[in-house]
């Protein structure tokens, strides 16, 4: 019963009205039956984890991703990232929060939902929820408990068996496609518990889709007639029409005392703020190419130490002009890989100051916020998926008008953070210099993919991967634990090759290098 409270209590952390009167909480949890419980509130705290905290998003996300995958760059030792280096803690970090949490919450509100007319619409919306948090661990770390995972996770009788990442993938798609269907003409009364929607149904359809459409383009170097069959259906079904439509959660009164905040947001100006900078890789192909973005994407500050709630913390200069990246793969510890050594330190370029803060950071203004938006699914990554999908073939129109439509909502999402955002003659001028060109079109697409995507770097990952672009270069930094390649995947917790032997062994086994960061999972095809 204390598990129930605390799901209450999650919910009120969000500032919904509905939690307003602490009143409402004056009854004994040990008394709250599964009748007496307000599972709307269950619904919530999903949709929290759908978004994440900072304990995941610092380690998997940031730590190791947005640095492997070269969207910052580190030179501190624990962001293992940046150099390809081994932390089992850290690999094991969205496994560990999400079994014992989301998942099993998840789990728990279908049972309860499942037979029950009056949810009706939201055991569907519920559904969703869970294909969005299990598309992410499964592409994070392959074969994983599924059909057997939350059902009392580690249970007295036996332990959860692990789904091969392709029956997860299809049954994925198909919960996407039954739970679009039974939307259709239903209405929510779920009302403000719903943080993505308010329980808009007509959203939640096109949310299913979007997320279909992502899942089905996934599949594309495994199985490219399923993909093309599934794509199909997704566009049929009916996609996110505008950015206004896209799935986001706000969080205008997102605080850092708890999971509120965005969360990486909140470790870009709270939790590290000092750890990591723009990576120069990433900075160069916004300057190389004069993407406007530049300047909404990354600021320079004087004292990055300084936390969002100090009275003198600072947003920056986001002047393009001043931006500069940091190289990955350097350190602090003195030898050949101190970056002090590095022929393009800024005090090696006449540049005066303090030159590791004249590195860029996360812009102050957009993503580097505790009450930024989180984009789960975006109108413009469907267009830009959309896009490689006509010039593969698969649907009609031309590559190039879902490229410029994919670019243009891209460009127009800035306007999400409440800011003035990129005019309509910079996008177009953007377009006119960098022109789209069907010799290169999967670079190009999949290239301004990883531009939106920043800051969901679960998804920038994924498409990484299963692109292959942008072309990132390497580094080989003594003691990795990829022979210098980048990672393709997380390593399991490490107790489960005690606690859950058989089932773990069986799902390493079928892993080409076994439990591995360098390891492919199903759809990351050769």
């Amino acid at each position: 019963m204390k598990r129930k409270l605390l799901y209450i209590l999650a919910a009120c952390g969000f500032g919904l009205s509905s939690c307003s009167d602490f009143g409402d909480l004056n009854v004994n949890p040990e008394t709250i039956g599964k009748d007496g419980m307000d599972y709307k509130l269950v619904f919530t705290n999903v949709q929290q984890y759908g978004y994440g905290t900072e304990y995941e998003a610092w380690r998997n996300g940031l730590i190791y991703i947005s640095t492997m995958i070269q969207h910052t760059a580190s030179v501190q030792s624990y962001w293992n990232g940046d150099k390809y280096t081994y932390s089992a803690g850290y690999n094991s970090a969205f496994w560990d929060r999400m079994y014992p949490n989301g998942i099993r919450d998840v789990i728990d509100l279908m049972e309860n939902w499942k037979d029950n007319e009056a949810f009706y619409a939201e055991y569907q919306m519920a559904r969703i929820m869970k294909v969005l948090l299990f598309h992410r661990m499964t592409d994070l770390y392959g074969d994983v408990p599924y059909s057997q995972a939350g059902q009392g996770y580690y249970q007295s009788n036996g332990y959860p068996k692990y789904d091969t990442q392709e029956s997860i993938y299809f049954d994925m798609l198909k919960e996407l496609q039954e739970a679009a269907t039974n939307l259709q003409g239903k209405s929510s009364t779920i009302g403000p518990a719903d943080i993505i929607y308010n329980g808009d149904v007509t959203k939640w359809r096109k949310f299913a889709y979007s997320l279909m459409l992502r899942l089905g383009m996934r599949l594309s170097k495994i199985d490219a007639e399923a993909a093309k069959s599934w794509v199909n259906t997704a566009v049929a079904g009916g996609l996110f029409l505008s950015n206004d439509e896209s799935a986001i959660v706000k969080h205008a009164a997102g605080v850092t005392a708890n999971n509120s905040a965005e969360p990486f947001g909140k470790v870009y100006v709270h939790e590290d703020p000092n750890a990591y900078r723009m990576s120069e890789s990433f900075i160069n192909l916004l300057r190389n190419s004069k993407d406007p973005r530049l300047s909404f994407l990354a600021t320079v500050v004087k004292d990055p130490t300084i936390k969002v709630d100090a009275g003198n913390w600072s947003r920056g200069d986001t002047t393009a002009a001043k931006q500069l990246g940091m190289p990955n793969g350097y350190d602090l510890l003195g030898g050949a890989t101190d970056i002090k050594k590095y022929s393009l330190f800024p005090d090696k370029q006449g540049l005066t100051g303090d030159s590791l803060n004249m590195y860029s950071v996360v812009n102050r203004y957009t993503y580097g916020r505790i009450d930024a938006p989180t984009f789960l699914v975006t109108h413009a990554e469907n267009q830009l998926l959309l896009a490689e999908a006509a010039y593969r073939g698969w649907i009609s129109g031309t590559a190039k008008s879902y490229y410029d439509a994919g670019v243009t909502a891209a460009m127009k999402q800035f306007t999400q953070f409440g800011i003035q955002g990129i005019s309509d003659a910079a996008i177009q001028n953007y377009l006119t210099a960098n022109p789209f060109s069907q010799s290169t079109a999967l670079e190009q697409i999949n290239t301004q993919y990883y531009i939106n995507t920043f800051t969901d770097e679960y998804e920038s990952f994924a498409n990484w991967r299963r692109s292959g672009y942008p072309v990132l270069k390497t580094v080989n930094y003594i003691g990795n634990a990829t022979n210098g390649t980048i990672p393709r995947r997380f390593t399991y917790p490490t107790e489960e090759s005690t606690v859950n032997q058989k089932n773990y062994q069986e799902a390493v086994g079928r892993l080409t290098d076994g439990d591995r960061m360098t390891s492919r999972v199903w759809w990351d095809k050769l």
